[in-house]
């Protein structure tokens, strides 16, 4: 049976929420403050986390960052279940890491399909690194470095220079190798007949890109092109499934990086689907923030084309244009000689639909 480890600090709710998991065959732990139950999850390692924002002691954040910082529990799929449904404190609880949320009032149903979802797809990508793993075998007399330790997988890797706009690989082509950010940025987009792009993913240093079509063993279903001036680390494919084979460590890390990629899309494709204009470009500006400020006590600016600004938006350029004028006019930004600073990030956040 599944363990779930339940932390809510209303008596009501959260034995009520207990006993429809325990109907539905869940092996159910409750705590009722953030303390106990990062101790409970210690002791009892549970598949899936549900966790009250709103607590006194230790929030839902404390207790979603000390999960995330411990060893043991950091691939433990966490659900946040809270009456703040104000989309800015949603939108803060996935960027720290949560896989989904639950709003109160809920009713079983919508609470058990939540739980099952997740569970399935932490289930389904186990399954796709075992699938990679399968039939790896080094041939005879194989004499290549190992490489099955994560503190070295980088160590002595060629290092390719992309420049600004240069493609890195192709929607279509079949994957040779994986890809490590030293330095610069890479934007991922799908190219729509008519020609018109939509930015899939922004990448920055340290992050990995191509690992999906790697796992999958297919095509890229996307193109990446560099930025600006990009290094990139080079790492064989045998070398990565090498990895995922000797090392455990490093699967959990890739079924996380798919489990948050699965996230990232969900709310992208709501957000394309149900926001306004105004909200669009503010969250593809925080976005931007989110992804590539390096000091946090310092105003953010970005110089990027508007072409490549809207396309991350999922809107027309010259509706981005006349939406960034406003927000200057509304002194949210500044714009000078095509740099746009943020001004005021907590505006931007709150932007009603």
């Amino acid at each position: 049976m599944k363990k779930i480890l339940l932390i809510e600090d209303n008596n009501d709710i959260r034995e009520n929420t207990a006993e429809i998991l325990e109907l539905s065959n869940y092996t159910v732990f409750t705590a009722d403050n953030g303390k106990t139950g990062i101790q409970t999850a210690l002791e009892q390692v549970p598949d899936l986390i549900i966790c009250d924002i709103m607590m006194p002691g230790l929030d839902g954040y404390g207790v979603l960052h000390a999960v995330q910082k411990n060893e043991t529990l950091k691939n433990i799929p966490f659900i946040f279940l809270t009456a703040k449904s104000e989309r800015s404190d949603l939108r803060k609880g996935m960027e720290l890491g949560a896989d989904d949320y639950i709003t109160k009032p809920f009713d079983g149903t919508e609470l058990l399909n939540a739980v099952d979802r997740r569970l399935k797809k932490i289930e389904s990508l186990s399954q796709q690194l075992l699938s990679a793993n399968e039939g790896i075998h080094l041939p005879e007399g194989t004499t290549r470095r190992p490489k099955g330790n994560l503190d070295t997988f980088l160590d002595d890797r060629d290092i390719n220079i992309y420049r600004k706009k240069q493609m890195i690989y192709s929607e279509g082509n079949h994957p040779m190798r994986l890809y490590y950010v030293v330095k610069g940025k890479v934007k991922a987009f799908k190219t729509h007949e008519d020609g018109k792009e939509l930015v899939t993913e922004l990448y920055s240093p340290g992050d990995y890109i191509g690992y999906i079509a790697l796992l999958e063993n297919a095509p890229y279903r996307d193109s990446a092109e560099a930025m600006e001036t990009t290094e990139l680390a080079l790492i064989p494919k045998e070398d990565f499934e090498e990895l995922l084979t000797n090392n455990p460590e490093a699967a959990r890390k890739f079924i996380r990086l798919l489990a948050k990629n699965i996230s990232e899309k969900e709310n992208q494709l709501l957000g394309l689907a149900y926001n306004s204009l105004r909200k669009k470009v503010a969250e593809a500006l925080l976005f931007l923030k989110t992804k590539y400020q390096q000091e946090k006590d310092q105003l953010f600016s970005v110089e990027l084309s508007r072409e490549s600004l809207a396309n991350i938006a999922g809107t027309a350029t010259e509706s981005l244009i006349r939406t960034l004028s406003d927000f200057r006019d509304e002194k949210l930004i500044e714009i000078e000689k095509g740099k746009i600073t943020i001004i005021d990030p907590l505006k931007l956040q709150r932007l009603l639909n």
